[in-house]
């Protein structure tokens, strides 16, 4: 049986969602639907848009703010991702990434070409000690984010993933589905259908390693795609150390994770990628993929146990 697809320009790059065998209901209109779904989160969670609902939330003086379901789901995403990585992912770092150039949006492709960067050093990422993601809470009753005036957040891969999820979660009476938000995939359905994934070369050229997964996520973090020279001359790219804020350069530029959800394996790929070569297969529990800054891959397979987070002060 074939089943509907469809690919279109959506958070900066491209997404598709396939579904078959929709319980009844037409496949195509079931993914029209995943569509419109997708397209009505961009406009309300894009912070290159003025007018979103998620710039209106970081421009707030209130500390209480409404907001709608979605952005509430985004709010508590952004500490459920400080929580599991230790504050390696922090998506309270927006004024960060706009200081290091990242302002307007910025397609894969249209900053600097995909390409070895010989980084003036290489360390493994850190924590901030003050995490503003701390912060930041969700008040269901009252229909809220509550954060300090001041505290923004930048959606960004968490929340790619956080969305195939929400999406996800419409498709699961259906044979087979797959969203993929840029990169971030979620895949399931009743016939437990396994899909032949390829893990990209971050470099341009061919693919480093292929996946099978009927079930679960996969999603993947790297500093060649959107890149660019910052302020001060030199490569930059998305993926920020939240120690010093800076783009961070680990001797690991791509890293892929599986997990059972999209939201964590958008955590885990961006933990593995700031840990550096000798942490970052810890991150990847259920197996991924990772590139060194030299091109070496490195396939994990599902056999770790995931590292404990420290405390956060």
């Amino acid at each position: 049986m074939s089943e509907a697809r469809l690919v279109f320009d959506c958070f900066g790059g491209t997404v598709a969602v396939h579904v078959r065998g929709a319980a009844g209901r037409d496949d195509d209109e079931v993914a029209r639907e995943a569509r419109a779904t997708l397209l009505d989160a961009h406009a309300r969670l894009s912070r290159f848009e003025a007018g979103s609902e998620l710039s209106r939330l970081n421009r707030d003086p209130r500390e209480a703010v409404p907001a709608s379901p979605l952005l509430r789901r985004l709010a508590a995403a952004v500490g459920t991702a400080g929580e599991l990585s230790g504050g390696l992912v922090d998506a309270t770092m927006l004024t960060e990434i706009e200081a290091a150039g990242y302002v307007a949006s910025l397609a894969p492709g249209l900053g600097a070409p995909p390409q070895r960067v010989v980084a003036p050093f290489s360390s493994p990422a850190c924590k901030r000690r003050q995490s503003a993601w701390h912060s930041i809470s969700v008040d269901e009753e009252a229909g809220t984010v509550v954060r300090p005036p001041g505290v923004k957040i930048d959606g960004g891969g968490i929340a790619k993933g956080m969305l195939a999820d929400l999406v996800a979660e419409s498709l699961e009476g259906c044979e087979a589905f797959a969203v993929d938000c840029c990169g971030d995939l979620r895949l399931g359905g009743g016939s437990s259908r396994p899909r032949r994934i390829r893990v990209e070369d971050p470099f341009g050229g061919e693919p480093v390693h292929e996946l099978s997964l009927a079930t679960g996520a996969v999603a993947t973090s790297g500093t060649t795609r959107r890149a660019w020279l910052g302020p001060d001359g030199r490569p930059a790219h998305q993926i920020l150390d939240p120690r010093s804020g800076r783009p961070a350069f680990t001797g690991i530029v791509q890293a892929t994770a599986v997990a059972p959800s999209g939201l964590l394996a958008e955590v885990n790929a961006k933990a593995a990628l700031l840990s550096g070569p000798e942490g970052a297969a810890d991150w990847l529990p259920f197996g991924g993929v990772l590139v060194h800054d030299g091109g070496e891959v490195e396939v994990v397979g599902a056999q770790r146990t995931a590292p404990q987070p420290a405390a956060t002060p």
